[in-house]
């Protein structure tokens, strides 16, 4: 059967459905009454051409551009009334200011308020004949003129009375004022009345959606003069900070509501600019009230303020229509709530334990995932108590930082003398801060709720790294803040570096591999070696015995295949440091401390060969490169003393050539080749032989056999890149000495070298040897006949160069052709030598 409602229910539903009839009904007659008025224009612009803005009905001639509008009718109406709104205003301001004299009491209260209800009452006549924004601008006039009608009236009746106290009490009637006028508007004007004629689906409005008032200005202006009253009203009683930041969330607290309300969306933004406005000042205002108390009293006053901020915070975040407000508001109640606890736990415990407390209390906000709180809400506690948490972990940074590189300034002053305890060690150059205390304690308070949170699965990887790196700090800065003696404290760290490796090595087992936290665990575990490394600087004994210590654990950690990338350049490093301690300990010189170096480099040679043979290409380029860096440290070292330099250099050579007898590493023996002939060059200076031949023979001899054999071993190779280098190597530097050379014995060897050169080149019809030698062999002839040509020029006339000069030119000239066909024919001949 069918279901029939109850009578009120069906009455409901009837004058439901009429009223959405009428609202159809005026919209439609609305827009038939616009569609005429558009063709009775068109038709007057017809008779009368020219007039109007109606473009012309007769065609537009070919190629001419039709006539283009630059404002459109709507535009041009808002820019008329507006220009007319501000007209009328600033000629009432100056009624009211400068001819208020004229008039007395009464004609002035007589005009005053004849204009104001005439301008009030006209936007509803106005909305019933469909002309809204003429409305809108008579409506704007009008609450412009109650301002006027306020000032006027403080003038005659109120002259006496406090400007803040009237100004307050007349904001807040206003915004009463201009609310009701707003809301008796849309009572007169029905919804069918009101709008524009030309946009018939606004009067379509969606269920759920709060209809759009008749006008437009009233409600905003209201709301935003509602946000002065109480304010200007605790200034006038010249009220506490206290009082006024209460005023401020007071207001805060009715701005919320306002843009919690299914209102049209100005009166939202409206709402929701002063929320964040007078929220803002009044939370920082609260909050400095708090920390900046004395005494705990004053403080908790403080802290009740932030509980009200609060408390604001969280009722918008329930009644929020969207997610992400939500979230956003009880993220700020959650730090309200901390911050004004804090405050009251700052007064009342020592100033270290303000930081842990504070952690202790958002700590506590991640109870609200067990809450039968909305989802937005629960996230924006659990943002807040993570927002407190790094906000604690910040304020420990400073003392791990100057835990891991305060050891640093020790390496000024090796070998200083035993500390007194592990801080002297480490802060000997730095303050120490007094609220270091309670740091361990925070860090590790955060390392075992990231921890909690990587067991329940909640982000897992950067949970378990972050609780890893936290536990790590915890530990490291424990010794100094606790001032365990020096010995005791290089203990610690280097079990801090055992667990370490212990833990990556577990990590790299659970994973099958190169994990995130096996990854942190190793750059910790190398970290806190440097760090203890360099704390060990302040006794001898210390830093041999550590140096020594570290090796020996990061060459164990090497046998494990996933760690030996990592640790066996670690075990190298730490090595090289521990060659050069033991060089100081024994009282050698730096030189001769190099020799002590290259132990390293030939170690890490043989580990290369062992991990490329075990197939492990990232520790094979590892442990190489750590290799390089501590021969070069060698060749640093030995620097100042040329025969030791030509003695690592040739110790270096022998180490990258045996490097080079592997497969992969051929291209080492160019290495290998320069380091040799660098050891010979330095031994040779170390002598102070000054001859170029004796640098340049051998290396010469040495690039010639190697052309001859390539070129044996493929005919093709061009005589440039085989015999190219050796040649020039061994002709140009004699060359460039022979200028310089008064002796005869240089130019008639170089030159007997440059016609065996050029006779071989010739016989075996190679052009590098052919034109190296024969120009070689040109030139000294040339520096042989210098002097002859000299005196020759110096006996004749000076006019004679210019002529003979003149004379080859014109000789060149009549047989230019011939000259270019005989060089045409050398390049041919050069062409096809090999």
């Amino acid at each position: 059967m069918t279901n029939i409602p109850p009578p009120a229910e069906e009455l409901r539903l009837l004058d439901a459905e009429l009223r959405q009839l009428d609202a159809r009904r005026a919209v439609l007659l609305r827009r038939r009454a616009w569609l005429v008025h558009v063709l009775r224009t068109a038709s007057a612009q017809r008779s009368v051409p020219g007039a109007g803005q109606m473009p012309p009905v007769w065609p537009v001639a070919p190629g001419a551009a039709a006539p283009r509008t630059e404002a459109t009718a709507p535009g041009v109406q808002n820019v008329l009334l507006l220009l007319g709104g501000i007209l009328l205003t600033v000629a009432a301001l100056a009624f009211t200011l400068v001819g208020w004299g004229h008039l007395g009491i009464t004609g002035r209260a007589l005009v005053l308020a004849a204009v104001t209800l005439a301008a009030l009452s006209a936007p509803v006549w106005l909305l019933r004949r469909g002309l809204g924004s003429t409305a809108e601008a008579v409506a704007a006039l009008g609450m412009a003129l109650t301002v006027l009608d306020a000032y006027a009236l403080h003038e005659v009746a109120f002259d006496g009375s406090g400007g803040l106290g009237y100004a307050a009490a007349a904001s807040a009637v206003l915004s009463a004022a201009w609310a009701a006028y707003g809301a008796a508007a849309g009572l007169l004007v029905p919804r069918s009345d009101a709008g524009s004629p030309a946009r018939p689906d606004r009067a379509r409005a969606g269920a759920g959606t709060a209809a759009r008032p008749a006008l437009r200005l009233p409600l905003p202006c209201a709301v935003v003069t509602a946000q002065v009253p109480l304010l200007l009203w605790a200034l006038a009683v010249d009220a506490g900070p206290h009082t006024l930041t209460a005023v401020l969330l007071v207001t805060a607290a009715a701005d919320t509501v306002v843009a919690l309300r299914p209102a049209h969306a100005p009166v939202r933004v409206v709402g929701l600019v002063g929320v964040c406005g007078a929220g803002a000042l009044g939370v920082l205002s609260a909050g400095w009230l708090c920390w900046s108390a004395a005494a705990p009293v004053a403080a908790a006053r403080g802290a009740a303020l932030l509980l009200i901020a609060a408390a604001i915070a969280l009722a918008a975040a329930r009644y929020a229509p969207k997610p992400e407000v939500a979230l956003c508001a009880s993220l700020a109640a959650g730090l309200c709530l901390v911050a004004g606890a804090g405050g009251v736990l700052r007064a009342w415990l020592p100033g270290e334990w303000t930081v842990p407390g504070c952690l202790a209390l958002g700590i506590a906000l991640l109870t609200a995932v067990r809450t039968p709180l909305p989802r937005p809400m629960r996230q924006g506690l659990v943002g807040a108590s993570l927002v407190v948490q790094g906000l604690a972990v910040l304020w420990t940074l400073p003392l791990v930082a100057g835990t891991l590189l305060g050891p640093v300034a020790l390496i000024e002053r090796p070998w200083s003398g035993t500390p007194l305890d592990i801080r002297d060690a480490v802060f000997q150059d730095a303050a120490w801060a007094s609220y270091a205390t309670a740091a361990p304690l925070v860090l590790a308070a955060v390392a075992g709720v990231l921890a909690l949170a990587e067991r329940r699965a909640v982000r897992r990887p950067a949970s378990g790294v972050g609780a890893l790196v936290l536990a790590w700090a915890a530990v490291v800065v424990t010794p100094v803040v606790l001032e365990l003696p020096y010995g005791t404290g290089l203990v610690a760290d280097g079990a801090v570096v055992v667990v370490a490796l212990g833990v990556a090595e577990r990590a790299r087992r659970g994973t099958g591999g190169p994990s995130a936290p096996a990854l942190t665990a190793l750059v910790l575990a190398l970290v806190t070696s440097v760090t203890l490394a360099l704390v060990s600087l302040a006794t001898e004994a210390g830093t041999i015995a550590v140096l020594l210590a570290l090796a020996a654990l990061f060459g164990v950690a090497s046998t494990r295949a996933g760690l030996v990338a990592f640790t066996a350049p670690a075990a190298l490093a730490h090595a090289t440091a521990l060659a050069c301690a033991a060089g100081a300990s024994a009282g050698l010189r730096p030189e001769h401390t190099a020799l002590l170096v290259l132990v390293v480099p030939a170690v890490a040679a043989l580990v290369a060969a062992r991990a490329a043979r075990a197939g492990r290409s990232a520790a094979t380029v590892t442990v190489e490169a750590a290799g390089a860096a501590a021969a070069l440290l060698a060749l640093t070292l030995a620097v100042t003393d040329l025969p030791v330099l030509a003695s690592v250099l040739a110790l270096c050579g022998v180490v990258t050539a045996g490097t080079a007898l592997r497969p992969e590493r051929r291209r080492a023996g160019h290495a290998a080749a320069a380091l040799f002939l660098l050891a010979a060059w330095v031994r040779l200076a170390a002598w102070e032989v000054t001859t170029p031949e004796a640098y340049t023979l051998p290396v010469s001899v040495a690039a010639l056999a190697v052309g001859y054999l390539r070129r044996r071993r493929d005919p093709s190779v061009s005589s440039w890149a085989a015999h190219g280098a050796g040649l020039s190597v061994a002709l140009v530097p004699s060359l460039l000495a022979m200028w310089g050379d008064p002796h005869w014995l240089r130019p008639l060897l170089l030159g007997t070298a440059a016609l065996a050169v050029t006779l071989v080149g010739a016989r075996s019809r190679l052009q590098a040897p052919l034109v190296l030698g024969g120009g070689t062999l040109a030139l000294v002839a040339l520096h042989e006949l210098a002097p002859y040509i000299a005196q020759v020029v110096g006996v004749l006339p000076r006019w004679a160069p210019p002529a003979l000069a003149g004379l080859v030119l014109l000789a060149l000239g009549a047989t230019y052709e011939q000259r270019l066909r005989d060089a045409r024919r050398l390049r041919e001949a050069l062409g096809r030598l090999h």
